[in-house]
């Protein structure tokens, strides 16, 4: 929250009248570009945002979702949900995750501050594991931060490094994880011949293995789990290599979805469980899909699944992933600091707002909302409401997802007149066009409009006694991004 000495009263909007209900729908994954057949946006029918579009084009913009607009290092960095909905809910732009980091290791302040001394007491005994997504593409985490880290540990007294990695292929090309791999593989072994012990210890896809989020499917994490602490997985191979090339000749193989899998010696035996003692890093800066293997490796007290043994370890992440549930408790980048967000205004300023979003991006209409801030600022003017993704299935099996179940509740909470603003996000666009299967994203954004169509209904129903409710619809990410990813995967499968 922000300081007691701040003034929250706003002045009154010149046009909109007070007690106007405002519906703030934004659309994840749905951008505008060059009309194709890998435009899965062009190619579905979508008349309810053609509507809005040309009904009144005047008011028609589009806004950078991507690079120093949203706080990322440079305009080569795409978009993604977590910074867009920071900057959407702040109104202001911050550092994010991947520019802090990337100031931290240049001017070494990383190795100076509590965090990585924290961790740095297990170095001289024990092993050093990092955990993360091996990728570039700078949305979760950024491989050459790992790689800058993995030299900085070692020329700081880490003598036994493990690394776990998980593949990417859904904010990269489908199949890059061999070169990245080989990449690693390289500065292990040049590590190596300082006399380092430094080694993959672990890996699988990011879908499958660990990054789940929002609890929706704890059974990812356990998978990490089993194979990242336990030294357990199904397939077991001598270099990780190895691993992804042989696991990727399997039928519809992709780099999101690889199996867990652990990295043996000549005996068999796993090179790197975590134990007692040994200190962890989490490496990604993003948070969402942090969490819950948070959660497991600094609760003592946790049921989510059997984790058979808890070593005492010393953990800590990238960043904090978790500022209101102090999630970790150590971190080796401070989060940035945001304040006098857009939901901090509005209950100080008795705006009732209602939120809702499936799963899978609920927390992106709240906590990202909210300047990563869980729960809410003022529980008697605010509702939150979650609808449960479907879990255990890859969501081209589901592409309408919930946004139907979404825009009902928008539309029934416009209906109710009980708030002021009704904010939810229709994640199809961004959760479908991932999967790279052109078919189910061109019904996933069918679905989007639709749902968009219900909750204007919902606006319709009450025009008799209010002026019709205005809807602000905001498209994130606004770049060919989803054009790019399932172009990409078509031709590279």
């Amino acid at each position: 929250m922000a300081t007691s000495g701040t003034t929250w009263k706003l002045a009154d909007h010149p046009k909109l009248p007070k007690g106007k209900i405002i519906a703030v729908v934004v659309l994840d994954g749905w951008g505008e570009a060059s009309p194709d057949k890998y435009n899965c946006i062009h190619v579905a029918e979508t008349p309810m945002m053609d509507s809005l579009k040309n009904s009144a084009p005047d008011r028609w913009r589009l806004v950078k979702a991507h690079g120093k607009a949203v706080g990322l290092p440079t305009d080569d960095d795409m978009g993604n949900s977590e910074v867009g909905h920071n900057a959407l809910g702040a109104g202001r732009i911050f550092a994010q995750g991947a520019k802090l980091v990337d100031n931290a290791l240049a001017t070494g302040k990383i190795y100076q501050d509590e965090g990585f001394n924290y961790i740095k007491e297990s170095f001289a005994n024990n092993t050093l594991h990092l955990i993360g997504l091996m990728s570039d593409g700078g949305v979760h985490s950024r491989l050459d931060q790992l790689q800058l880290l993995l030299k900085g540990a070692s020329e700081r007294g880490a003598k036994r490094i493990r690394v776990h990695v998980l593949t990417d292929g859904r904010d990269v090309v489908d199949g890059s994880s061999v070169g990245f791999a080989e990449t690693l593989e390289k500065d292990l072994a040049e590590l190596r011949g300082k006399g380092i012990d430094a080694q993959v210890a672990s890996g699988g896809g990011r879908m499958y293995v660990t990054m789940d989020r929002y609890e929706n499917d704890w059974e990812v994490v356990k998978r990490g789990w089993d194979a990242q602490v336990l030294g357990e997985a199904p397939h077991k191979f001598t270099s990780v290599v190895e691993a992804i090339k042989k696991l990727r000749e399997a039928p519809n193989a992709n780099d999101q979805y690889l199996p867990p899998f652990v990295i043996v010696d000549k005996s068999g035996k796993p090179v790197g469980p975590i134990n007692d003692g040994d200190a962890v890093v989490t490496v990604n800066f993003r948070a969402d899909r942090m969490t819950m293997l948070a959660q497991a490796l600094e609760y003592e007290k946790f049921d989510k699944f059997d984790r058979v043994r808890f070593p005492k370890i010393r953990y800590a992440g990238m960043l904090q992933y978790d500022g209101e549930l102090k999630l970790p408790n150590h971190y080796l980048v401070s989060p940035p600091l945001i304040e006098r967000t857009s939901g901090e205004y509005l209950v100080n300023n008795g705006i009732r707002t209602f939120a809702c979003s499936e799963t899978v991006k609920f927390g992106h209409v709240t906590f990202f909302w909210n300047g990563n801030r869980s729960g809410y600022f003022n529980s008697e003017l605010e509702k939150y409401v979650e609808i449960p993704s479907d879990s255990g299935i890859t969501f081209n099996v589901q592409p309408k997802m919930k946004a139907l179940e979404i825009g009902e509740k928008a539309r029934d909470a416009i209906l109710s007149r009980n708030y002021d603003q009704v904010r939810v996000n229709i994640p199809n666009g961004d959760m479908v066009g991932h999967t790279g299967d052109i078919e189910a994203t061109v019904v996933a954004c069918k679905a989007a409009d639709q749902a968009v169509k219900v909750i204007n209904i919902g606006s319709y129903f009450i025009s008799c006694s209010l002026a019709k409710i205005p809807i602000l619809v905001i498209m994130l990410k606004v770049t060919n991004l989803e054009k790019k990813n399932i172009y990409r995967n078509l031709t590279s499968n």
